[in-house]
């Protein structure tokens, strides 16, 4: 049997789990997301525990953190896909606290003074090695298998709080670490004045990122003022709940007009200014308006009552007979009338595994029949942005459809081609009334700050959002209602310091896990095991 300490080490690192689950919205306790990586390095520290070990109580604590986070998953196609998504993730957490196990023993200065009696000597650098080695596997996990799943990753959690100006920095790689860094570096803290030692190198591990945080926050922003563009974001909403969305295409075309209507008619009564651009949601007209002239005169009708360029989402067939995920904009002539076709075109360039398309489909189909629901769609090529000829002007709208919002490469391209504001066109309405579009919302305020740019979320159901450039949320709808929102919001040009060094975060902390993982490796290293009753006491 299991040393009582055994099950006690896994329980807290599955409410570590949870700890870190509840930094993210809609709860939103942001800090309690380095809390919880604290607590679980804390239990990868405190007795030992040898890569095995680890193992398991990394895998544990990304139970407790997933199976909380993802059942948005399975709310209409059932538990499996939800419980099994849940797993593979939590292995990679797995993954990462064996590599931590191993990487946090390596021999080096321990910088502590003072008497021992712990059981946990360390490498005074062990919180920094907890930090990189969090780094490099949400990175991985982000990145493989198809495509990867960042979803979850800790910078998401950072809403608000004085983490989150990090992100304009490192990016979300950055603002990740950091949170790692702090949790680690107080949990070591709190470890070594249990032990009545002083570790100068815990508290800078806890202090610095905090000081940081202070400098981030005291770091002046772009100038607020300067040239704005009034965007009017329209959510339709749709007829009803569920997974036959695609059977509702009309009806759903047919709302975002009548909200466009709506807001025209605002327009003109005098009762708010006129927008210089209109946003329609992703699948706002899943009825092509190149193939289908009804449609084509319903979007034409529209811009031609509110006088601005319409931005939407749509489904367009290729002569491969595969659609894409596009974003069309829809112009005004000189008269003020809608022009006969549209003027530029976006193909989402990130489509999504299991719903866009379905990889090994022979596969997956036997786990579940709605496998066979998936898509075939074609990634996009070309810009990542937008040209919109608005009555001050031309714009550049830089688009992260939906999923491609929670990959760090697509508003970071989007910027390097000059985007001045970024577009989120986004459709929840298949996840029901569950978390998940609060957490998608959340990528979208921590991307406003990574790349020091307005963001406008426009969703078929909801959550929409205008949001600045700082992340804070300007104006947002309910879900599962028909909204207009609109706002002046900044245009931003230049770069931020993430959005200059790229991945380049990513790459050193992958490279120093490897080289510490494998330093540690070529090394004997002493690891203790949790006894079992019968040899408890003699390890």
């Amino acid at each position: 049997m299991r040393d009582r300490s055994f099950w006690l080490r896994e329980l807290v690192a599955a409410g570590a789990g949870v700890l870190l689950y509840l930094a993210f919205p809609p709860i939103g306790l942001w800090l309690l997301a380095p809390v919880g990586l604290g607590l679980l390095y804390a239990c990868l520290t405190l007795g030992r525990p040898g890569p095995k070990l680890g193992a398991l109580t990394g895998f544990v604590f990304g139970l407790g953190f997933f199976l909380p986070l993802l059942p948005w998953i399975g709310v209409y196609v059932g538990a499996l896909p939800w419980i099994a998504l849940a797993v593979v993730c939590a292995g990679y957490l797995a993954l990462f606290g064996a590599i931590a196990t191993v990487t946090m023993r390596r021999r080096g200065p321990r910088w502590t003074f003072g008497s021992a009696g712990t059981g946990s000597e360390r490498s005074g650098a062990a919180p920094l090695w907890f930090a990189l080695c969090w780094t490099a596997v949400e990175w991985l996990r982000s990145s493989f298998p198809f495509g990867g799943f960042p979803w979850g990753a800790a910078a998401f959690s950072q809403t608000e709080g004085f983490f989150l100006p990090f992100a304009r920095w490192f990016g979300v790689p950055g603002l990740s670490f950091i949170l790692a860094l702090t949790g680690a570096g107080v949990a070591a803290v709190v470890i070594a004045l249990a032990g009545r030692r002083i570790a100068p190198a815990a508290v800078a591990c806890a202090l610095v990122p905090l000081a940081l945080a202070g400098t981030a926050l005291g770091t002046a922003p772009s100038p607020t003022g300067g040239k704005t563009l009034e965007v009017a974001a329209i959510q339709g909403n749709v007829p009803r709940l569920g997974l036959e969305f695609n059977e509702q295409r009309r009806a759903v075309l047919d709302n975002h007009f009548r909200e466009t209507l709506k807001l025209a008619e605002d327009v003109d009564a005098g009762r708010r200014p006129r927008p210089q651009v209109v946003l329609w949601p992703e699948n706002a007209s899943d009825i092509s308006p190149l193939d289908n002239p009804d449609a084509a005169r319903e979007i034409r009708a529209a811009v031609s009552a509110t006088g601005v360029p319409i931005v939407f989402g749509t489904l367009l067939v290729g002569d491969d007979d595969r659609p894409t995920n596009s974003v069309l904009v829809w112009g005004v002539e000189p008269g003020g009338l809608g022009a006969p076709a549209p003027s530029a075109r976006y193909d989402k360039h990130i489509v999504q595994p299991f719903g866009e398309y379905l990889p090994w489909r022979s596969f997956f189909s036997m786990f579940s029949s709605y496998a066979d629901m998936a898509g075939n769609f074609r990634a996009g090529t070309g810009r990542s942005v937008l040209p919109v000829q608005t009555n001050d002007g031309r714009v550049l709208l830089g688009v992260s459809t939906c999923w491609e919002v929670a990959f760090d490469r697509s508003p970071r391209r989007a910027v390097r081609e000059g985007a001045q504001l970024l577009f989120v066109p986004t459709n929840n309405a298949t996840f029901g009334k569950t978390h998940m579009t609060y957490q998608q919302l959340a990528m979208s305020q921590v991307r406003a700050v990574e790349t020091d740019r307005a963001v406008a979320v426009a969703a078929t159901s909801g959550v929409s959002a205008l949001i600045a450039p700082d992340g804070r949320v300007l104006t947002n709808s309910e879900i599962f209602t028909p909204a207009i929102l609109q706002a002046a919001l900044p245009l931003r040009t230049g770069e931020t310091l993430a959005v200059r060094l790229g991945v380049w975060p990513q790459v050193i902390a992958l490279l120093a896990t490897l080289a510490g993982f494998l330093s540690a490796l070529a090394r004997p290293t002493r690891f203790y095991t949790l006894p079992d009753r019968k040899t408890r006491g003699q390890a």
